[in-house]
C-alpha cells in the first residue's frame, strides 16, 4: 500500500517542478532550470499483462538544452528488484518519447538512499550492457536548512528537506524555522507546505511536534490538516464517552444481578424481605456493600440481618 511519506517525497515535484533543478545542484549536477515543464502520463505498461508505473515523471524544456523526461521515484526500503524497474523506466522512455531519461530516487533512510545510489550493472561481467546510475536525494546529501533565512531562500527545496530528515535529530528544529517562514505567506502557499510536510512526517515521532508547531505558530484553520486533527479530536472523544457508557452499562448490570441473588437467596431459604430491606438492596450501586450482603444473606437469621454490622 502506497504511504504518505512516498505519496510527499514525489508529488512536491508536481507542485514544484523546478525543485528538480535545484536538488539536482545540491547533489553536484548542473540542470538548467526549466522554462516550461509538462507533467507526464505515469503508466508505463506495454500491451502486456504486467503493469508498470513510474510514480512522477515530468518533462521539463530548458533554454540550454533538449527536453529532459525525469522520472521520481520515492523509495522507502531497500528492493532488490527496483533497480531492474528502473532500467525498465529508462529504456521505455528513451524508446516511447525518444527524449533522454533522468531518474531521481528521493528516501528518507540514510541507509536506503546509500543503497539506491549505487551504480547497477546489467549483463555479463565481462561486458556489462547497461549501467544505471539514478541521482538520489536523502538524509545523506540534502542540505539541513534550519534557519528561517535558508528556508525562505527556496520554501520548496526546505520542505524536502524537512521530508528526507523526518528521522534526523535536526528535524525539529528544521521544522520550527518552517513555521517561522509560514507566518508570513498567504494561505496559498502554507496549506501545501503543511500538508506535503505532514504527510511526509506521517506516523513518525516527528508527526506530533509538526502538528503542535501548526497549531501554535500559525493561524491554519482553512487548512485540511485542521480539519483531520479536529476531527480526530472528535472521534476520539465520541470512542472515550462510548467506552464510559458501556463501562457505566456493565456497573450497572453487575449491580443489578447482586442485588438479584441476595433477594433469590433469601427466597431460596423462605426468609421474609420487608419492603425496606428489599429498597435498599435494589437502590445499593456499590458492587463491594452487595457482595458483602449476598455473603451474609447466606448464613443471617433474617433479612435485615445482613446490615447488622454497618
Amino acid at each position: 500500500m502506497v504511504s504518505a511519506p512516498h505519496e510527499a517525497m514525489h508529488r512536491i515535484f508536481q507542485d514544484h517542478p523546478d525543485l528538480f533543478s535545484g536538488v539536482s545542484k545540491v547533489l553536484g549536477v548542473d540542470f538548467a532550470p526549466p522554462t516550461s515543464v509538462t507533467l507526464m502520463p505515469t503508466d508505463l505498461t506495454e500491451a502486456g499483462p504486467l503493469e508498470r508505473r513510474v510514480d512522477t515523471l515530468l518533462r521539463l524544456e530548458t533554454e540550454d538544452d533538449e527536453p529532459l523526461l525525469v522520472a521520481i521515484e520515492a523509495q522507502g526500503k531497500k528492493d532488490p528488484d527496483k533497480p531492474a524497474s528502473w532500467a525498465y523506466y529508462a529504456s521505455y522512455l528513451l524508446a516511447k518519447y525518444r527524449l533522454q531519461p533522468m531518474l531521481l530516487v528521493v528516501c528518507q533512510d540514510h541507509a536506503t538512499a546509500k543503497w539506491a545510489e549505487q551504480p547497477v550493472q546489467f549483463g555479463p561481467p565481462q561486458w556489462p550492457l547497461l549501467t544505471l546510475r539514478p541521482l538520489v536525494a536523502g538524509p545523506h546529501n540534502m542540505p539541513v536548512l534550519t534557519s528561517p533565512a535558508e528556508v525562505r531562500k527556496d520554501l520548496a527545496l526546505a520542505t524536502l528537506s524537512a521530508i528526507t530528515h523526518a528521522k534526523g535529530p535536526e528535524i525539529g528544529t528544521i521544522l520550527k524555522a518552517v513555521t517561522t517562514v509560514l507566518r508570513d505567506e498567504p494561505d496559498t502557499v502554507k496549506n501545501p507546505v503543511i500538508e506535503f510536510i505532514s504527510r511526509g512526517l506521517a506516523k513518525l515521532p516527528a508527526a506530533a511536534l509538526w502538528r503542535t508547531l501548526v497549531a501554535v505558530d500559525l493561524s491554519f484553520y482553512k487548512s485540511p490538516i485542521f480539519e483531520e486533527v479536529r476531527e480526530k479530536a472528535r472521534a476520539e472523544v465520541r470512542a472515550e464517552a462510548r467506552t464510559e457508557a458501556r463501562a457505566e452499562v456493565r456497573a450497572e448490570a453487575r449491580t443489578e444481578s447482586l442485588a438479584e441473588a441476595i433477594l433469590d437467596v433469601f427466597e431460596a431459604r423462605g426468609i421474609d424481605v420487608p419492603e425496606a430491606v428489599r429498597e435498599r438492596v435494589s437502590n445499593c450501586v456499590d458492587p463491594e456493600s452487595l457482595r458483602h450482603w449476598l455473603r451474609r444473606a447466606a448464613v443471617a437469621p433474617s433479612a435485615d440481618a445482613i446490615f447488622t454490622d454497618d
